[in-house]
């Protein structure tokens, strides 16, 4: 028999061996996983063998794990973080860019990046698993944490979870730069009704095939993502911690999912305490652990409740023991049990915000900005024609709004506003006045307003300034207050006074330059309609100021692509890309027979896909090189693209397709492929894109995965907009 102390044993046997020589105390305390803040818990390494602590930072990750080995068996604890959109909770670590402001980038290569700088960082600081990434799908932008998404498109956030999850758990968890991920919420989070947070989702088995699951189900098969985390809300009445079809159906048997599930906080406890399934935290326990969650977090109550259910044969031994199987399987992947049980902290400074981690944030902060207005070509600026420029709006010098949730100062991290990464954070101001200080330009910079509705009014001194300046530019959004968790939206329009602002800065006759820092769409049809450029940066990051600066500039020519759409107003939601037809058109004076609101029109402000560039391309010559598919066949297909500006420029080149007639309704059309294309000035290319056979399936309705025969369209084009798209035919053989 193979001693789990040995590490030359395969880890299946290691893992075997300590099982049949833990304790039922000491298997549920493996099972726990809890706030290192809160008092008391540290305790509990001795009295319970807790498993893992989270938000744990510095010498105390050390000093706990030194505790723990010195118990009966010495079982390493797992420490965890959020570590969402870099190290943030690490006032000198790296921030890039929140996962929306990220993903319109449609890049993998800055999504791996970002995964291994944040699993460097991570790792260096002595803590081995963040809670990232998350694949929620944003489609109710009332939700507050639609910053938080990779946007509206199940297939996208599946493209980019996959190369994050990639990046932070690199060729091996036994290193010194990698961490596990955690994929979340599982499943359906953001599609709670009224954008609720953690509130009921009315989703069906078939919707959650279709549109949910993907993408976990393509971070687990092609991410090897180590661990899921499972949401707080219901699902048509059952809780996602009490599914087993769920929590270990899905994920464990049907995907082959070898590591664990961790619920989110007081999942269990919420059980009894505010979802009403179970009258006690002894059921609460039971219905819990048999769904399949194997780590529970913060539930204080589970540990006595889940023994006693244990010791009186209520909970059978082969689910807890399936539980904590997995979760040391991890621990020895991760190397805690041999070499990587301690970390030597003395090397953290050379590791945390390294010049080269700082690089690949800015670069992701440059590669996630979009440009969705452009009239007249008032952008980029040209610095030798201009003496005064205004600086103007609650956000042009705003680092809590500009990094977003999930960092310093966010209510997560219960930091003062003396650790913001305020010394590494570039803000539009300062990247404005850095790239122009060997210019001889005034740049004045007046508030104007506030995002939220505080008693500030500047908008008289924004005036005055702007009478005199050449050109305006405008910083507007949202800030930290009105977004995250707890903060869902009913009032999607402008917060505070800057519409108000902007229509007086609109009256000056000035060109007015918009500059989009928010974490999600905002309701803004009058910006769209009167501005003279628009560039969604959402939240950029730490570098964002200095990206914003060279793209207003030209340094650099904007590629960015949404990944959610802008609604026109809040009742014109859900207003995402791939919606199903039907909806009733009518014939009257007023209305023009297409589907649509009475008093508003169908397509959203800003639609998925949509993004400018200083350059002009052309789509031509679309060919289906498969025209006829048969079983497992990869479609391919050709488009000819052409840069006909007048400089070098990246398009994102989107592929979209449509099964015509099918057993079931299904979207008007889905994303299906992309691919970055850089060219030259007058420069042409042939563009090959495919889509895997699977990738035409639908869920019928017996919930079977199936591609039915028949006539597809597909799409090839700059956005989602049928305006901007080429479209032909192939088949699909029986």
């Amino acid at each position: 028999m193979f001693d789990y102390r040995d590490a030359t044993a395969p880890i299946e046997e290691r893992v075997k061996n300590l099982l049949t020589q833990m304790t039922p105390e000491e298997k549920i305390g493996q099972m726990m996983v809890l706030p290192s803040k809160v008092e008391g818990n540290i305790d509990k390494i001795e009295q319970w063998g807790v498993g893992s602590y989270f938000h744990c930072a510095g010498d105390k990750t050390q000093e706990l794990q030194r505790r723990a080995e010195n118990t009966r068996l010495g079982i390493p604890i797992i420490f965890a973080i959020d570590a969402v959109h870099g190290h943030c909770f690490e006032n000198n670590a790296t921030v890039f860019p929140t996962q929306l402001a990220a993903s319109c980038s449609w890049d993998h290569d800055v999504m791996y990046n970002m995964g291994r700088v944040t699993a460097t960082e991570v790792r260096g600081c002595g803590i081995h698993w963040t809670f990232s990434p998350v694949l929620c799908v944003g489609r109710d932008t009332r939700w507050g944490r639609i910053n938080e998404t990779f946007g509206e498109d199940p297939w996208l956030i599946g493209e980019m979870a996959t190369a994050i999850i990639k990046g932070y758990q690199g060729d091996s968890l036994n290193a010194d730069d990698t961490v596990m991920a955690c994929a979340k919420h599982y499943v359906g989070y953001g599609e709670t009704l009224g954008g609720r947070d953690a509130y009921e989702s009315s989703i069906s088995q078939r919707t959650l095939l279709t549109h949910f699951l993907p993408p976990f189900e393509k971070a687990v098969k092609e991410g090897g993502v180590a661990t899921l985390m499972a949401s707080y809300q219901s699902i048509d009445g059952t809780p996602c911690s009490a599914d087993p079809w769920l929590m270990r159906d899905i994920p464990k048997t049907q995907w082959g999912m070898d590591g664990f599930v961790v619920t989110d906080w007081d999942n269990v406890g919420a059980l009894h305490e505010k979802q009403f399934v179970a009258a006690s935290y002894a059921e609460a326990a039971n219905i819990g652990v048999k769904a399949g969650n194997d780590m529970i977090m913060t539930t204080l109550a589970f540990y006595d409740a889940a023994l006693e259910q244990l010791k009186n044969g209520q909970l059978e031994s082969h689910w807890v023991d399936d539980a904590v199987a997995r979760i040391l399987r991890y621990k020895f992947k991760l190397g805690l049990f041999d070499e990587r049980r301690y970390c030597d902290l003395s090397a953290k400074k050379e590791i945390v915000g390294q010049p080269a981690h700082w690089q690949h944030a800015l670069e992701a902060s440059r590669k996630s900005l979009t440009l969705l207005k452009n009239k007249n070509n008032a952008l980029p600026l040209n610095a030798e024609q201009l003496n005064k420029i205004l600086v103007v709006g609650p956000n042009a010098d705003n680092v809590k709004a500009q990094l977003g949730d999930w960092s310093f100062g966010s209510y997560q991290a219960g930091a003062t506003d003396d650790k913001m990464h305020k010394s590494s954070t570039v803000t539009v101001l300062q990247g404005i006045k850095t790239l122009l200080s060997s210019h001889n330009i005034d740049t004045p910079y007046v508030q104007g307003a506030h995002c939220a509705d505080d008693d500030i009014d500047s908008i008289s001194e924004a005036v005055t300034q702007a009478q005199q300046s050449d050109v305006l530019i405008a910083c507007i959004g949202d800030t930290l207050s009105q977004q995250g968790e707890f903060h869902d939206r009913s009032d999607l329009n402008l917060g505070g006074k800057q519409q108000a602002l902007l229509e007086a800065l609109k009256a000056t006759g000035k060109p007015l330059i918009i500059v989009y820092i928010a974490s999600k769409p905002l309701a803004i049809s009058w910006v769209k309609d009167n501005a003279d450029a628009i560039l969604c940066a959402f939240n950029p990051g730490a570098k964002g100021g200095t990206a914003i600066a060279e793209a207003l500039f030209g340094e650099f020519n904007p590629s960015g692509k949404l990944t959610i759409s802008f609604p026109y107003s809040v009742g014109q939601l859900p207003v995402y890309y791939n919606s199903y037809p039907g909806w009733h058109s009518v014939l009257s004076d007023r209305l023009d027979g297409v589907e649509r609101y009475f008093d508003a029109p169908k397509e959203p402000v800003f639609s998925f896909g949509e993004g400018l560039s200083y350059t002009q391309f052309n789509y031509a010559d679309l060919q289906i090189l498969t025209p006829k598919l048969i079983a497992e066949q990869t479609l391919r297909v050709s488009v000819q693209l052409s840069n006909t500006g007048a400089r070098e420029g990246c398009e994102i080149v989107q592929l979209y397709i449509r099964d015509l007639y099918s057993s079931v309704v299904t979207p008007i059309k889905n994303l299906r492929a992309f691919k970055r294309v850089t060219l030259a000035a007058g420069e042409s290319t042939e563009v090959i894109l495919e889509v895997a056979y699977w990738d035409l399936a639908l869920i019928n309705r017996a919930l079977e995965k199936v591609v039915e025969p028949g006539e597809f369209e597909v799409m090839v084009g700059t956005s989602s907009k049928d305006s901007d798209l080429l479209k032909a035919r192939f088949w699909v053989e029986d």
